[in-house]
């Protein structure tokens, strides 16, 4: 495809989370943490499969990830996310964080720094056992956007028969 084709364009993501941003100061499940969507039945949390080329960087150029099989995560009052496949993660160059947090919407939230890095500035986080109405993300990982570059690429037209 032409360099010229808006399809070949790459698109960069700078979208600041930080209004949604839980505090991470919990090292243990609170047995007091559950879903919310009892009290708030309307809350949006949508998920869509995005077959683009997807990719996480570093400010230092290393890349964490790259995936043609993310999950678009659209949250009501929050900013969109994308979520990698944790088999599309260079999981060598994260390093778990012994802390956890709740949403009432998606589960509790483990936390990966950089391997080697400040491990009280996390990158990335999964829902690693999220509740059943948004289990897609099970197995994903997602990354601060404003911590990193998401790159959006291009579509694969057409589209790749399953092996």
């Amino acid at each position: 495809m032409p360099a010229s084709s808006p399809r070949a364009r790459t698109l960069s993501l700078s979208i600041r989370i930080s209004d949604c941003k839980i505090i991470m100061s919990n090292t243990r499940i609170d047995p007091n943490w559950g879903p919310g969507y009892d009290e708030r039945f309307d809350y949006r949390v949508d998920i869509k499969r995005r077959r683009n080329t997807i990719t996480a960087v570093t400010r230092d150029g290393v890349q964490l990830g790259r995936t043609q099989r993310a999950l678009l995560v659209d949250e009501q009052n929050h900013g969109i996310v994308f979520y990698f496949p944790r088999k599309d993660v260079d999981m060598s160059k994260l390093e778990k964080v012994e802390r956890v947090s709740h949403c009432p919407y998606k589960g509790v939230a483990s936390y990966w720094a950089l391997a080697g890095g400040d491990r009280e500035k996390p990158v990335a986080w999964a829902y690693e056992t999220p509740y059943p109405e948004v289990g897609q993300i099970a197995n994903h990982i997602a990354f601060y956007q404003d911590l990193l570059t998401v790159s959006v690429g291009e579509a694969i037209f057409p589209i790749p028969k399953k092996a």
